[in-house]
């Protein structure tokens, strides 16, 4: 495959992307008003209720078996690992920047979190499909490269929902109890002075374990251990931490990998097979929704954005040159000593996934959360209008590399 080739192939799908994210942008104008900020919120819990765990169930059951796991293992590994040197990239990224407490979640996020289906979806088959691809046979190129890419989007979204869902979360918690503190703080000067001391007394938290107790007995470690537990258990809302999509993807492998069930629902002479497809019907919404989302969040962004300019050439420099470099690495390193066969598909699916632009589920995060909305989407734009030539280039060298 020729670089003129693998330049069109690869920039097609992102330019997909961008189309769709233009269109999310005049959907939001004043004069249209279908994207607004009444119409957003709406559309982002449909996404996060319905489209996206519709979309990673039915991928995962129809395309992962026992065997397919037992081959396909380092795949996870290597996911996760992108997420932590991007996160650790991120933190670095943070600190050199001075980056804004309120923004510093969506920057690991963006650092961390690639698109790990959408555009593998979309790549893939096009690579596949050409006359001369380095794979070989299209068919079989074709069908063994959707089960990678609906693998990689699978676990990356348990990873996105997991993992940057709680690390966004706990930023923007944080964010919003510092802002809430300083107004609290600004209330209580005028009002300390007023105050007696016994109702100054009252009005602090007494939730907290006492150095002694009443009877003047020293706290045990136990004892104490057990307090911070039972206030962590009660301060803990598990419907956030155990997010949709990953409960759906719960529920695709279990399906995929028990084989009975999956002789019941998958397939087309399956009895449930309706099951299915209706959920795929469903998931094939997710990845134009979140592009409207994008897009319309972009409005915002660009009347009013607090981001530097630094700050997103950094993002721009750790998804588009170190993650990639790193990457290289390791891939050749687990290839080296036996944990990555010798397919070379495989192997350009796991260099792709250090290449990827931030996964568009960060903007959703962002809008559900209310913390960067128009940072992200100004992030985002940046990040796919240039990957749109950083992932040209780094598929050709990964061609080149495996070939």
């Amino acid at each position: 495959m020729g670089f003129l080739d693998l330049f069109v192939v690869a920039m097609v799908p992102v330019l997909k992307v961008l189309l769709i994210t233009l269109v999310g942008l005049f959907l939001a104008l004043d004069r249209i008003d279908l994207l607004g900020s009444t119409a957003r919120p709406y559309l982002n819990n449909l996404i996060f209720y319905v489209f996206s765990p519709a979309l990673v169930s039915s991928q995962l059951a129809g395309t992962i078996t026992l065997q397919s796991l037992a081959s396909l293992w380092f795949m996870p590994v290597n996911i996760l690992l992108t997420f932590i040197i991007g996160s650790v990239l991120a933190w670095i990224l943070i600190k050199i920047t001075r980056t804004p407490p309120h923004l510093q979640g969506l920057v690991i996020g963006c650092c961390s979190a690639g698109n790990l289906g959408n555009l593998l979806l979309i790549i893939v088959p096009a690579v596949c499909n050409e006359s001369n691809s380095p794979f070989g046979d299209s068919t079989v190129c074709s069908s063994y490269g959707m089960a990678y890419a609906s693998l990689s989007m699978a676990v990356g979204a348990i990873y996105i929902w997991t993992y940057v869902y709680i690390i966004m979360r706990i930023y923007a918690d944080n964010s919003a109890e510092n802002t809430e503190n300083v107004s609290i703080a600004d209330s209580e000067s005028y009002t300390e002075a007023l105050l007696p001391s016994s109702e100054k007394s009252s009005c602090h938290d007494h939730s907290e374990l006492p150095e002694t107790m009443s009877e003047g007995k020293k706290v045990t470690f136990m004892e104490r251990t057990f307090w911070n537990f039972k206030k962590f258990a009660a301060n803990t809302n598990l419907k956030k931490v155990f997010a949709p999509a990953t409960i759906a993807a719960m529920f695709g492998f279990l399906i995929g990998t028990i084989s009975p069930i999956r002789k019941v629902i998958i397939g087309d002479s399956a009895p449930l097979r309706v099951l299915e497809s209706s959920a795929s019907l469903l998931g094939q919404a997710s990845i134009p929704c979140m592009a409207l989302i994008m897009g319309s969040n972009l409005l915002k962004g660009l009347r009013r954005s607090e981001i530097n300019v630094s700050v997103i050439a950094g993002i721009v420099v750790v998804r588009n040159f170190f993650l990639p470099l790193i990457g290289i690495g390791i891939v050749k390193a687990a290839h080296h000593f036996g944990l990555v066969g010798s397919d070379s598909l495989y192997q350009f699916i796991l260099l792709l996934q250090y290449a990827l632009p931030p996964a568009m589920a960060i903007g959703v995060m962002a809008q559900l959360f209310k913390a960067g909305e128009s940072e992200c989407s100004v992030i985002m734009l940046w990040c796919y209008v240039l990957a749109a030539f950083s992932l040209t280039l780094w598929s050709t060298f990964y061609m080149w590399l495996l070939g």
